[in-house]
Order: C-alpha cells, then structure tokens, then sequence
C-alpha cells in the first residue's frame, strides 16, 4: 500500500536517535559558525599601545622600533601594525566576510531548491542560541590562545570536519519528494527508520502531485514591488532586517572595544543572548503583546541603552556603565532578531514566502557589511558608535508599528488573499467558529 509523506515520516519515526544525532551534529556547527562570525574581534584586536614620539613614523621598520603594545596577546594589528590610518583594513576584512554570506545567500538559496538541502547546508544555520554559546566557545578559546595565527588555525581547523561529515548526511526526503524523486526519498526513510532503531519497512510512496512546487515557483520575486500593499511591506521589513543586523553584528563586534577584560565582554556579549529566547517566545503568544508590539518593544529599548551611554557620566558605576547598556541593547536587539523571522514568515503569503524572506535576509546581510566600520567612530567620541546604533533600533522599532499584527491571525495562501480585507474578515470568523 501506498502512503502520504506524513504517513511514511510516521512510520519511520517523527523525531527519533536518528535524527536526533544528526541535529547534534549540525548545532555544533553552529559553534564553528559563531567563532568564524566572530572571528576577527580577537584576532583584529587593538591593544593598548604608546608610541615614544609625538607623530606617528611614516616608515612601519621606524614604527616598529616606536612603538610598544601593552597586552601579551597578539594579532594582525600588532604584526602589521594596523593603527591611525591603517586601521580601517581591520573592518574591511570583517566586512569583507559579511560580503561573503551576502553572496552565499544570494547564490546557495536558489540552489538549496535546484540541487537538495545537502550539498549547500554549509551556508546553513541551525539555532541562534547555539550560535550564542559559539561566540562564549570562541572567548574561551581566545583567552587560551593568545597568538592570532594559532588561533585563527583552531577556529577554522573543525571546517574540515564539518566538511567531511556533510558526505555523511543524507538527503532531505521532503526535497525529494517535491522532486519527485520517490525511490531516492524511500531508501532515505529506509535509513531513517534504521536510525531510530526500527526494522526494516516495506514503505512505497505515493507519487509526488507536484501541486506545492507549482504553487512555490509561480510568483516571482517581482510581485514583492507589483502589488502595493506587498511593496511596503517588504520595503518596511527590509530596513528592518537591516537595522536588526547592523545594531547586532555592531554590538556583537565592539564587544573588543568596551572597557573592561576582552576576553569577558565576548564571552558576556554572547551568553547575554540566552535569556532572549525564552523571553521573545513568552511575549509574542501573548495577546496583549503579539508579534507587533513585542518586536517594537526589543527594538525600542535596544536603541535607548545604545543612546543613554552618551549621557552616563565617567564615574556611573557598574550598574549604569556602558558595558552594561551594551550587553542589554545586545539582549534586546537578539529577541527581536528572533521574531523578525517568525514575523516576516507570517506576513507574506504561502506562494511567496520564500521570495520574501530571501529579500529581507539579503538586506540583513547589507546591515553585517556596514556594522565592522561603526565602532572606528569612536575616533569622534566614545558615544559615537552606540548612537548610531541606538537611532538605528529606535527607527526600525517605530517602523514595525506600521505592519499588521499576525497573532492568531490566518495566514494567507495567495497574493489575493493579502489584498482582500473580505477574505481575512470570512478567515477570522472561520478560525473563531472552529476554535
């Protein structure tokens, strides 16, 4: 007998050992993720240096002989001495990286439908907080490695690993499927089955109608600007997801700037990250606060501890100094990185929700390029860099208040159903009448 996709998953085991091995697999690959994002904030670090005269030699063999570096670690800037107006080559290398996942996005997204989920998960990601308790790994790893080199060695060094083990994972049996490719998805449910230690089964798929991917691949990217309504919105999330990016790559990375033991504040400005999560989940159930509202709030209050650092007096204290606000507009600006996903999801509709969502994480990556130079504003005054970052939260925060709440609201299937205020009305009634 012939079964349904859900059918031959619930037989060979929803979420059993099996998959469960292979996500431990791929959340430790969040860890490499995170040292390799974070990469360049300990080994691009600036040391406390002096130099023994008033101008700074035009010569490096000079600088070098002037020169004097206070902490005992090293990195390319106190290799190549990379200070005054050669220190913008530190964030253009971070940049530079960012630049690298804009075009991963742009090319492994299409990709991920044309070849499989397997041979391009490599630009993939599992869990923020896994990538939270990366960037504290990577602080650790700094603290006992002090020399750039092998650092940047045992950072980069599990790719190898994760590499070789990508030939290990199988296929997803759903991309398969939509494929229409059943006797591949058959042996991979086969597999699957094994792993969570079932017997043998006799599964036989029932041919793929290929209805979804017809519905999926129809509208273009082009309808996201054709209809009005789609167009402000996707213009709205797009600043959006920039702001998101840009305040928390920016925090993220100036974490080696703020005052107080390097090693601690990456450390901190990671496991600051852990209580996001369940505090972002609790409040976008809620009806008195749902998507709109909460995303508005982490927003908000992420730009006001960036902005209330310009006004904390020099002798503040531990409580109100700028480490502190920091790591809060860290917390803050993670929460509502987290909704704007769920968020995002909810306001496109089923046919062009992968179109929608590429275009926003495309303007993310946009917010990652820029965020590596901020912190250089410093040069101008200390505040600087976190009033940039503090007007940016703050003006995506108000901007959010301009979408729809989607709170226990229907989700459209097509571009009509967007439109049409009818159709939402008749949902809402359909959706109170079967609860």
């Amino acid at each position: 007998m012939a079964l349904g996709l859900e059918e031959a998953f619930g037989a060979a085991g929803e979420f059993g050992g099996g998959q469960r091995r292979l996500t431990a697999c791929l959340v430790l690959l969040q860890i490499y993720v995170a040292c390799q994002s974070m990469l360049i904030v300990l080994v691009g670090a600036v040391p406390d240096y002096h130099i023994d005269q008033e101008e700074i030699p035009a010569s490096r063999a000079e600088l070098a002989k002037r020169i004097h570096f206070a902490d005992n670690f090293t990195s390319i800037v106190t290799e190549w001495y990379l200070i005054e107006q050669e220190a913008y080559k530190v964030s253009l290398a971070s940049s530079l990286f960012f630049a690298g996942l804009l075009i991963g996005n742009i090319t492994f997204g299409p990709l991920s439908d044309k070849l499989g989920r397997k041979p391009v998960y490599i630009s993939g990601s599992l869990t923020n907080l896994t990538f939270a308790v990366g960037i504290a790994v990577y602080a650790l790893l700094g603290y006992c490695v002090r020399e750039w080199r092998y650092l940047a060695l045992v950072s980069n060094t599990p790719g190898i690993f994760f590499l070789l083990l990508s030939f290990m994972l199988p296929e997803s049996p759903r991309w398969l499927y939509s494929q229409g490719k059943m006797a591949e998805a058959e042996d991979v449910l086969q597999y699957i089955a094994l792993g969570n230690g079932k017997e043998r089964l006799n599964l036989k798929l029932k041919p793929s109608t290929g209805a979804l991917r017809k519905d999926e691949s129809a509208p273009g990217i082009l309808n996201l600007v054709k209809h009005p309504v789609l167009r402000w919105r996707t213009i709205i999330l797009m600043y959006i997801w920039y702001a998101c990016s840009f305040v928390y790559y920016g925090l993220t990375l100036n974490a080696g700037e703020l005052r107080g033991n390097l090693y601690l504040n990456v450390a901190l400005s990671g496991l600051v990250e852990v209580p996001a999560f369940p505090l972002c989940m609790f409040f976008i159930e809620k009806s008195w606060s749902g998507r709109r509202k909460t995303m508005t709030c982490f927003l908000v209050f992420a730009g006001l501890a960036c902005i209330f650092t310009m006004v904390l007096p020099a002798n503040a204290g531990l409580l109100l100094s700028p480490t502190l606000l920091a790591l809060c507009g860290k917390m803050m600006v993670s929460a509502a990185f987290n909704i704007v996903y769920i968020y995002t999801s909810e306001l496109y509709p089923t046919v062009l929700r992968n179109a929608g969502l590429g275009v926003c994480s495309m303007s993310c990556r946009f917010g990652g390029i820029l965020a590596p130079f901020v912190p250089s504003m410093k040069s101008l005054s200390p505040s600087v860099p976190f009033v940039v970052f503090g007007i940016s939260g703050l003006s995506a925060g108000f901007l959010t208040l301009l979408l729809p709440e989607t709170l226990n609201k229907p989700i459209a299937e097509s571009i009509e159903d967007v439109q049409s205020p009818k159709y939402q009305v008749l949902k809402n009634e359909e959706a109170e009448q079967t609860g």
